[in-house]
């Protein structure tokens, strides 16, 4: 994984390359490595963050060039393992995100044919590949390379006397930049958002030839017109505007980003989408999701089932594409941010093949969740830099809650009262960000430890779950989401002085469970910090401590909870001294299976 870029034009093309490389590095970065190409193709790369590598790099001479920053899958992070890769000759260059399969049977049959390897990489096949078939026309060779690869790619080649970009993708975004007089490739938006908002976002079997005033994509020798399409958020939206970290802004973001994604349709009080599954027809309902977005799916199977009476389930993709279901009479939704998870994908057209019909929910116009679904809800969340999800989710959180309350057949009062909290959840929301100082009292507490459970019942417990994730992801502390009343089957043994509990207490009919669970806790001498409402007394006799949170009906409960665990992570991770927005060993859209 990680994110790949290429530029040609009549500038320099390494200051560009490397301005985009820095934008792209939430998508992983153990490594990186810039190509630029003028009458030979010279390279720079090294196992460094992409600030460092600008540091030393020599001056590139040229107009045209690839770059690549890199988050390990096949081999360790080392100078040799970094991005671009080069054949025999040293005269063709290539990037690569994704995985190839039959990496290991190419490699020995091209060095049964006399090709030198100098990497652990899968992608370094590919060069050699293009240089087996090349005569003369790369774009002919890099089609004829890859029809021997098997597997996930999204790849840019340049060579030697030719001034063009061939690229490729299939299962990994990629995205064409359309400029004055220049062009670019990326894996993101955000890594091209300084030169141009208008894009064109590539399909799986696309192969497009890029040169500095023209551009032409093919599909099996073919020649495809595809859309383009005018990035709306602007590249202040993907900047830290004055906070310490992007989690922190983006944390802080979410009020509005509440307001954003629910400001169409509660003022028109019409559905998020018009969904056919959804008015009839069905017998239960299947979310599909991975990591974050699955935490918000186990929370939209909590409030589908209260407010639409049918059964849910919420799989995880990745464990959903290995074993068979019965599908008969069942409507999906797939949620994933990037719009380009790998796993979620190849749920989605495993759903598509038995004819279910698709709604992903995403933050990216344009993505292949989009392509793929039969329709789609926009999360409206804008850009989201730091790896650890957090607007994103909330923004999640509310497509779910208006697409539910949308086809419910509640008693009408009991609709309008949910309707008017769904509009006050931003000033609720608002209310958590403001005892932040408080949170971060906790949190100076929380970071002295190396171990902390997070409980939760009912529509909480995915909340708990969330909560854990952050807190791990962040501050690199052991954390564990747990439903309260599973703790005395087995973790139980894991209790004391030294592992703390944050304990979610909703005002729902999990909350005499919950006093009883915590009680026990305490009884094994483990200290609480309990999230509890304003109000509530009989925690206050329990717990340690409490973060105490606004009022909101129980269904809306997880949304002020999470902004109080994402606030309690943030701080706990910067107490540690963490590098909050890029964690190690993560990147932002987990793009290979």
């Amino acid at each position: 994984m990680g994110g790949i870029v290429g530029y040609i034009g009549d500038k320099q093309a390494q200051p560009i390359l490397l301005d985009c490389l820095v934008k792209l590095e939430y998508r992983g970065s153990d490594s990186c490595g810039i190509a630029v190409l003028d009458n030979s193709i010279d390279l720079y790369k090294d196992a460094v963050r992409v600030r460092e590598l600008a540091k030393v790099a020599p001056q590139l001479s040229g107009t045209a060039g690839i770059g690549h920053t890199r988050l390990a899958t096949h081999g360790e992070p080392s100078k040799a393992n970094a991005h671009p890769h080069l054949d025999c000759s040293g005269n063709i260059a290539v990037i690569h995100n994704g995985v190839i399969n039959n990496s290991q049977r190419l490699k020995q049959q091209l060095t049964a044919e006399g090709h030198h390897f100098v990497s652990e990489t899968d992608t370094e096949v590919i060069p050699h590949l293009i240089e087996k078939y090349y005569d003369g026309n790369l774009e002919e060779a890099v089609e004829a390379a890859l029809r021997d690869v098997d597997g996930s790619y999204a790849i840019i080649a340049l060579t030697v006397g030719e001034p063009k970009l061939v690229t490729a993708k299939k299962d990994s975004p990629l995205i064409i930049g359309i400029g004055d007089r220049e062009n670019f490739i990326a894996s993101d938006v955000p890594a091209i958002l300084d030169y141009t908002n208008r894009v064109i976002y590539l399909e799986d079997g696309d192969i497009g030839v890029i040169t500095k005033d023209s551009m032409r994509i093919s599909r099996g020798g073919t020649e495809v017109n595809r859309k383009q399409h005018l990035i709306s958020w602007s590249v202040e939206e993907a900047q830290k505007a004055g906070y310490e970290h992007f989690m922190l802004k983006e944390i802080h973001e979410e009020p509005r980003v509440i307001r954003d994604t629910l400001v169409g349709w509660v003022s028109e009080d019409k559905p998020a989408v018009d969904l056919a599954v959804m008015r009839g027809g069905i017998e239960s309902m299947l979310i599909l999701a991975c990591g974050t977005s699955y935490h918000a799916a186990l929370i939209g199977k909590y409030v589908m089932e209260e407010l639409l009476s049918i059964p849910v389930r919420a799989e995880f993709a990745s464990e959903f594409n290995y074993y068979g279901q019965t599908l008969a009479r069942t409507g999906a939704i797939a949620i994933t941010q990037s719009g380009e998870t790998a796993d979620t994908l190849k749920a989605m057209k495993k759903l598509k093949d038995v004819g279910c019909q698709v709604l992903a929910i995403t933050n990216v116009v344009g993505s292949a969740a989009s392509r793929i679904a039969d329709q789609t809800i926009y999360t409206r969340a804008g850009s989201e830099a730091s790896v650890a999800a957090t607007k994103s989710f909330m923004a999640q959180l509310m497509a779910l809650y208006w697409l539910v309350m949308s086809y419910s057949k509640i008693d009408a009062r009991r609709l309008a009262d949910l309707i008017m909290e769904l509009r006050q959840l931003p000033e609720k929301v608002q209310q958590v960000l403001d005892n932040e100082t408080k949170i971060l009292e906790y949190a100076k507490y929380v970071s002295r430890y190396e171990c902390v459970f997070f409980i939760g019942r009912g529509i909480n417990f995915p909340v708990a779950l969330e909560g854990a994730l952050k807190l791990k992801e962040t501050s690199y502390i052991h954390a564990e989401g747990y439903a309260a009343g599973e703790m005395k089957h087995g973790p139980f043994a894991l209790l004391g002085s030294d592992t703390p509990i944050v304990a979610i207490v909703a005002q729902d009919n999990t909350y005499e469970a919950m006093l009883t669970n915590i009680k026990e806790i305490k009884a094994r001498g483990a200290p609480v910090i309990a999230l509890a409402e304003e109000g509530d007394e009989a925690i206050g006799e329990l717990a340690d401590s409490i973060i105490t949170l606004p009022r909101v009906d129980a269904i809306f409960s997880p949304v002020v909870n999470v902004v109080a665990l994402q606030l309690l992570a943030y701080y706990t991770a910067r107490q540690r001294g963490c590098p909050i927005d890029f964690p190690r060993n993560l990147a932002k859209s987990v793009t290979v299976e």
